[in-house]
């Protein structure tokens, strides 16, 4: 159990440190306009495709997707969900705090120590 724990941690980890990276290189996308809407998706799907800095943190959050997928298999899902979902936020708060998006406020703070402890508390009982 201790593997998977950590194999959903790290799935925590890949999409919430990639989630920040992932927004702040893809803000120039609201610049493209065309007349049309087919144009427009292509030039979108253009910019995306060739943005490295859009594609990489996006492949590392989908190797995160990859992981979760083979972890299921071993995890019930009633421990896997809420652990990989709650710590995604800790790590994306985290991320964002690193990059200099804006300090957590007080009451983000608070949710977050909930959340290791709520997560804790999970995986006791599973352990038990």
């Amino acid at each position: 159990m201790f593997i998977e724990i950590c194999s959903l941690i790290c799935v925590s980890a890949l999409w919430g440190l990639t989630n920040p990276i992932i927004k702040r290189n893809s803000k120039s996308i609201t610049k493209i306009k065309a007349d049309l809407w087919t144009k427009q998706l292509l030039l979108e799907m253009k910019y995306l495709i060739t943005n490295f800095q859009y594609i990489i943190p996006m492949a590392i959050n989908q190797l995160g997707s990859v992981l979760y997928f083979f972890t299921l298999q071993h995890v019930d899902l009633t421990l896997s969900v809420p652990l990989a979902n709650s710590l995604t936020f800790i790590f994306t708060a985290i991320a964002g705090f690193y990059l200099e998006e804006n300090l957590p406020s007080k009451r983000s703070l608070l949710g977050m120590i909930l959340i290791l402890f709520g997560t804790f508390l999970c995986c006791y009982d599973r352990h038990k």
